[in-house]
């Protein structure tokens, strides 16, 4: 009986191992298909990327029970199709990415090192405020900052902030935060993303010195 009970204890864990590896590995393909739908592919082909996207991320976030990391790409693929979809039609999406962002940060707010933290606060910032839609400077302030106590070496946590606060008009604070996301680590296995984001990186610091 001890023998036994052993057994599917081994199995029970190795069944798990085994589910978040899978996991891991479905979320590693939909970062790459998400780098490529934002920094390799013309922005005319942008929409029709993201909605194959969504899609895919949709389906993995169903397969995996609402595991968070899951609900947080799904949020994320929504808030790039609502940047490539643009105008009045993209709020909608812009929602959706919001509802998966905050209901994963009910589940594991430090899930893939706090990233809900810094989607919301990038969509609090770009959707435009009451009435048309639900941005919110102060929402945006206070979740940019979380992401950044979470993760303060972070590339995308140091780069939203430092766009943030370029935005607010604060360069001098801004270009501390720019040159941060510079100075911040390589991710392994996000080579093409952190190509993509370092240049963006350089474009907003350029911005922000000459504003200084």
């Amino acid at each position: 009986m001890k023998n036994m009970m052993l057994l599917l204890s081994f199995i029970a864990l190795s069944s798990s191992a085994f589910a978040d590896e899978k996991l891991d590995a479905e979320i590693a393909q939909i970062q790459h298909d998400w780098a490529r739908a934002n920094y390799q592919t013309p922005k005319d082909a942008q929409e029709s990327a993201f909605k194959t996207l969504t899609e895919q991320a949709h389906q993995l976030t169903t397969n995996s029970a609402n595991a968070p990391e899951a609900m947080i790409w799904e949020g994320i693929s929504y808030s790039g199709y609502a940047k490539a979809k643009g105008g009045i039609g993209a709020l909608k999406f812009a929602e959706k990415a919001r509802d998966l962002l905050l209901a994963s940060e009910k589940i594991n707010p430090h899930a893939l090192q706090g990233s809900a933290y810094t989607s919301l606060g990038s969509l609090y910032y770009k959707v435009p405020g009451w009435p048309i839609g639900f941005g919110d400077k102060k929402k945006a302030r206070s979740y940019l900052e979380k992401a950044v106590q979470i993760n303060p070496a972070g590339i995308d946590t140091n780069y939203f902030y430092a766009d943030f606060l370029s935005e607010q008009g604060d360069y001098a604070k801004a270009v501390e935060y720019y040159k941060k996301a510079l100075a911040a680590p390589a991710r392994a296995g996000r080579e093409d993303a952190d190509a993509g984001r370092r240049k963006e990186v350089e474009e907003g610091l350029l911005v922000a010195e000459k504003k200084l």
